[in-house]
């Protein structure tokens, strides 16, 4: 596919907006009134049934997706890198994120994110587009374009008081957020929270304008996923964001509802740089933290660590 019938794809679908779906990102449906078993759901082996092991554990896909509603899947397809790099995220767990959310009734299910190199490079080499090509109602799209982003205002912000975020975003019901585990030269580290910077225009600000970290915490507060389910299948532990540096096969995914408690857990599994961390070591994760975001210490989480 060349550029231009990318374009006349993302139009097609981006164009195509449910009337009634339009729901604004603080005021999505909350599941904390559902009583939950686990706070965190860590599966070891391989990605499709380790995912499919974490959704279960948190209580089964159609806990977040209900029959009929429009479904933002978020991955890391930002770097033209196979899976192998460990810089984005590994297309079976998307895959099996994408299957579920259909099987669960969902109307349309959309990947998406705002690739930092080439768009189609990103879509073919990650391996997303191919193995979720199959599944009818699911699109994985490359968004590179300011029209389709809307400003929202950020009530709550420290350093940011509006972001330009995906219009995609907010005028669907359901955003899984299903990041990568890898280092990050800004920010030591890159998951969930962090991840969220794919889903703005101009993430060029983040790391120029403002401390990110802050920034990072003050899109928490407006960008609200239902779910997280870190692929940790395996971890760029240096050289990230795009690689190459050193990758270790963790062989893990996590799930959890609380983001800040997925990143936190997800800075444990392996040594960063060759060192050993805590969530509270990482900046915008304690920030987000302080904010209210989520729990940071996972020795007070409920957590079921099972193999697939």
């Amino acid at each position: 596919m060349n550029r231009r019938s990318l374009e006349i794809t993302r139009r097609k679908f981006l164009k195509t907006t449910a009337a009634g779906l339009a729901l604004g990102l603080v005021s999505r449906p909350s599941f904390s009134a559902a009583k939950e078993e686990y706070d965190l759901a860590v599966i070891s082996g391989e990605p499709v049934a380790s995912t499919k092991k974490a959704l279960e554990v948190m209580g089964g896909i159609s806990r977040f997706v209900k029959k009929g509603q429009r479904v933002v899947l978020k991955p890391n397809m930002s770097f033209s890198r196979t899976p192998d790099f460990g810089a984005t995220t590994h297309p079976l767990v998307v895959v099996a994120v994408a299957q579920a959310c259909i099987e669960a009734g969902a109307s349309q299910v959309l990947v998406l994110d705002y690739t930092l190199q080439r768009p189609e490079l990103c879509l073919e080499r990650t391996g997303i587009r191919e193995a979720c090509r199959d599944i009818a109602g699911v699109h994985v799209l490359a968004i590179q374009e300011r029209k389709f982003f809307r400003e929202v205002k950020i009530p709550q912000g420290k350093v940011l008081d509006r972001v330009e975020v995906m219009k995609e975003i907010l005028d669907s019901q359901v955003l899984i957020n299903i990041p990568v585990a890898k280092s990050h030269s800004a920010t030591g580290v890159s998951m969930g929270m962090k991840g969220l910077m794919g889903l703005i225009w101009d993430r060029e600000s983040f790391h120029s304008k403002y401390n990110i970290n802050q920034a990072i915490a003050d899109l928490g507060t407006v960008i609200k996923p239902q779910l997280t389910i870190l692929d940790a299948t395996r971890s760029l532990t240096s050289g990230g964001p795009g690689g190459p540096g050193t990758v270790v096969k963790s062989n893990l995914v996590i799930a959890g509802i609380d983001p800040v408690a997925v990143d936190s857990y997800g800075v444990t599994i392996v040594p960063w740089y060759g060192q050993n961390f805590k969530g509270r070591q990482v900046e915008h994760l304690l920030i987000s933290h302080q904010r209210g975001l989520g729990k940071i210490d996972i020795d007070q989480l409920k957590i079921l660590k099972e193999k697939a």
